[in-house]
């Protein structure tokens, strides 16, 4: 029914930035809120950052003045804008959306498969 697909993520040093993108397909009525979250090895999944339809965002203590999310609604997709990178924020990022599909007229979270950012030190 819906397809979340990431990209942009890649290996980078301390101090650098990555773009991600996540670019949603399928019987797509509206989005509702996205997220980006993320796991490390080892690591439980986490909320990096949230913006609802209306464009209003939330951050992680851990991303704040770093990360920058946003979205463009007509073409579907979420970006997250990382700068400063540091070892830390490696992981598996995953968006995540809350979309009412036509068919059928429902409402369900969707997942993408994930993208790797790798920061070294």
């Amino acid at each position: 029914q819906v397809q979340l697909v990431e990209s942009g993520g890649g290996l980078v040093q301390a101090g650098g930035s990555l773009r991600l993108s996540c670019a949603a397909s399928g019987s797509i009525l509206r989005i509702n809120g996205m997220d980006w979250y993320r796991q490390a090895p080892g690591k439980q999944r986490e909320l990096v950052a949230g913006i609802s339809s209306g464009g209003s965002t939330n951050y992680a203590d851990s991303v704040k003045g770093r990360f920058t999310i946003s979205r463009d609604s007509a073409k579907n997709t979420m970006y997250l804008q990382m700068n400063s990178l540091k070892p830390e924020d490696t992981a598996v990022y995953y968006c995540n959306a809350r979309v009412w599909t036509t068919q059928p007229m429902s409402i369900s979270d969707y997942w993408g498969q994930g993208t790797q950012v790798t920061v070294s030190s």
